[in-house]
Formats: structure tokens, sequence, C-alpha cells
């Protein structure tokens, strides 16, 4: 079955498409702005309208406030909001109601014990991600180029999809499936040039490696 693909922290026109025509099942906006990645409510809905029955919108947010939400499903109204921070179960369920959109929650990893917070996410969740865990004082919860032993994963079952996240691209996805058994995958600083920037061809390359895999 082919992997299925996130594309996160999108900012422009060109690089959007070439996430819609590699077949990516999931395009993502960062609303955080701390990130090089961060785009306004407004700005996040006036680029993504284009990815409208094409793919699942993403808006990804750390530790978003009532207000910033209320504006994220009125203006962008995503498929999904993505909780990269340390928000709670209860928090979720608030956030689906002001958004209304599923949830996917990123859970940092490091080591085995991690996955321990996977079974109190999994009914609050629609999907799951696993992402390496950020350094100690570390400004981004993700987004970094950062990974995780993928092995920790292989043979684990979860009550929900999940995607792998934290250091892939084009060159190490299709070994990052094998070990993991990941049915989807996220990628954001694997497919730039630069911080933030993301470029055409790096995009198409994993998509491509992801088909593949």
């Amino acid at each position: 079955m082919t992997t299925g693909v996130k594309i996160c922290g999108l900012t422009t026109p060109d690089t959007l498409d070439a996430a819609l025509d590699g077949g990516a099942r999931f395009v993502g906006a960062v609303i955080f702005e701390k990130s090089p990645r961060h785009l306004e409510p407004l700005e996040a809905a006036s680029l993504f309208e284009r990815a409208r029955r094409r793919a699942n919108v993403v808006a990804v947010v750390v530790n978003p406030g009532d207000r910033l939400l209320t504006e994220i499903g009125l203006m962008l109204r995503p498929n999904f909001i993505q909780l990269h921070g340390s928000e709670t179960p209860g928090r979720a369920e608030e956030v689906r109601r002001l958004t209304g959109a599923g949830i996917i929650k990123a859970l940092p990893i490091r080591s085995a014990e991690d996955f321990a917070a996977a079974a109190e996410w999994e009914p609050f969740a629609d999907h799951l991600m696993f992402d390496a865990k950020p350094p100690e004082g570390a400004d981004l919860p993700g987004g970094v180029g950062a990974s995780f032993d993928w092995s920790l994963l292989a043979g684990r079952r979860f009550a929900k999809p999940w995607f792998l996240a934290g250091g892939l691209n084009p060159d190490n996805i299709a070994e990052a499936v094998r070990i993991s058994g990941a049915p989807l995958v996220d990628v954001s600083s694997g497919v730039e040039s630069a911080p933030g920037v993301k470029d055409a061809a790096r995009i198409a390359a994993f998509l491509e490696a992801a088909r593949r895999s």
C-alpha cells in the first residue's frame, strides 16, 4: 500500500501545487509565530483554497488560544487541526468544538517510554503523529530536521492511524517506512532549501520516493 504523505509548512502557491500535483494526501499550514513557516489565518485561507477537494488541509498550532482557533475555523476551515504543543486530551475536545475540525496530535518521541502517551490520546485524536523530541530549551516543537530511532515503532499497533515525522527527506523516506512500518509520513524541513523555504523539486522527489516505499 502506498504510504500517505503530509507536506507541512507550505507558504507559496508553487510549492503547494507541487505537493498537490505529486499526490500529497495532507497539506499543512503552520500558524505559530515562532516558526519560519508561519502564516496568519487569513494568509493561509487564501493560499490553501486551491487545495480544497484535492487534499486534507491541516492547520498546525502550538498551545493555541480560543480566539486563534476561532479565526482558523472561520477563515481557513481546515479538515484537521494538528496540536503540536503540550495540549491535553480535554483541550482537544474544545479545539474540535471551536473549529469543527478533526484532531492530529503530535507526540514527541525519544525512547520507548514516550509511546505511553499514545494510549491516553487515542480516544480523543483522529490521527497520532510521532515526532522527534526537540532538544532541551528548543524554541520549536518540530520542523528542525531531527529524527528518532525508527525501530522503536517496529511492530507496534495503534487504535488510530499514525504519522512518522522528524528528519525525513527524499533520501531516507524509503528506509524510514521499511523500518517503522509507518502508514503515513510527515515532512517539512526535509523538503526545504533553507529554513522555511520549500523546494518544489524536493517535494516532488519526496512524494515519488514515498510512492515507491
